[in-house]
């Protein structure tokens, strides 16, 4: 009579960590994590890590050029929506086995040139994307925050109102009057902009 062997877990890896309990295909707030960490857990990963500061857009047009242009995409981005996905799904199939996919849209703009409703669209794009890549049982993750300017730092008044809501915390309003999610705001300042390494792409392909 023989024994088997009891099979062990393998330990999580230290890049893993991060990502514990996130869903290996989704698009969600940043929340707590850092760039600098979603980079790194990438990197341990072999995994590509895609990276894009929305911060100077005020268009739609201006984030579709700041995406392909930061994503470094070989297929043009070119004016809508439709084109992105496309971009970001079957030409990057058809060019080799892919290992997986840290996504991070930072600063995405909040302004009456890129309201609710094309903020919506931009992240159900992001969505579809997840859906090829999870039906080709390839992780795709893609993390996101807004931002609003602040009027006391860009000095224009109309950009954003303050007010206090109830129990003391504070209500941030867009131009338009529409509430912007607190915990998905960053402030645009040097340290929130400055990446810590640039994106270094050569990573449609495998070597």
């Amino acid at each position: 009579m023989s024994l088997a062997q009891p099979t062990l877990a393998t330990p999580a890896s230290p890049a893993e960590l991060p990502l514990r309990g996130i869903r290996t295909n989704i698009v969600q707030s940043i929340r707590a994590f850092s760039v600098p960490d979603l980079q790194d857990a990438a990197k341990a990963l072999g995994h590509h890590f895609l990276y894009a500061n929305l911060a100077t857009a005020q268009s739609k047009q201006d984030v579709l050029d700041l995406i392909g242009q930061q994503f470094m995409l070989t297929v043009s981005v070119g004016k809508n929506f439709d084109s992105l996905y496309d971009s970001l799904t079957d030409p990057v199939h058809k060019s080799g086995p892919q290992p997986g996919f840290i996504v991070v849209l930072e600063h995405v703009p909040a302004n009456a040139k890129f309201d609710k409703e094309a903020r919506e669209q931009l992240l159900d794009i992001f969505r579809d994307t997840v859906d090829y890549w999870g039906d080709r049982k390839v992780p795709f993750r893609c993390f996101y925050s807004f931002s609003v300017a602040r009027s006391a730092r860009a000095g224009l008044a109309d950009d954003a109102r303050l007010s206090h809501a109830a129990g003391g915390g504070i209500e941030v309003l867009t131009e338009s009057g529409e509430k912007m999610p607190t915990d998905k705001l960053l402030d645009i300042s040097p340290q929130a902009l400055r990446m810590s390494s640039p994106f270094n792409a050569g990573y449609w392909t495998m070597a």
